[in-house]
């Protein structure tokens, strides 16, 4: 069984490039990818994935507001928050609404990689 990972970013270049360094990795599919938190919301509650990765600057519904509907509906989910904001505050926001890890994306892919794995051994 490989390991569903669900990706919310408004930026369809990003989708495609996490969504392929995802794939990448043996054991990992790409369930579904999305430009939204409100679409995330609903594929993740459609697909129930192992993890959720979300943008935090989105339109319609932002990654924190979806980080905070998701917790409600699958609370066992690991959620990773992937943004270029950078701040404190974030961190603890996004940690109150459920946020397992936030990734900045100016980290090296295997930053990434390093924190789905973490993730996913729930070592976070």
């Amino acid at each position: 069984m490989k390991t569903q990972i669900l990706i919310a970013d408004d930026h369809g270049a990003t989708r495609r490039i996490v969504g392929e360094l995802l794939k990448s990795h043996d054991g990992w599919e790409v369930c579904a990818a999305v430009e939204n938190g409100q679409q995330a919301l609903l594929k993740a509650t459609e697909f129930r994935p192992d993890i959720i990765i979300l943008d935090l600057a989105m339109p319609v519904m932002d990654g924190l507001q979806a980080a905070r509907e998701i917790a409600k509906v699958l609370p066992s989910v690991s959620v990773l928050v992937y943004t270029l904001h950078d701040a404190s505050w974030i961190e603890m926001e996004a940690k109150r609404a459920g946020v397992r890890r936030i990734i900045s994306k100016t980290q090296s892919a295997e930053a990434l990689i390093s924190a789905v794995e973490q993730l996913l051994k729930k070592e976070v």
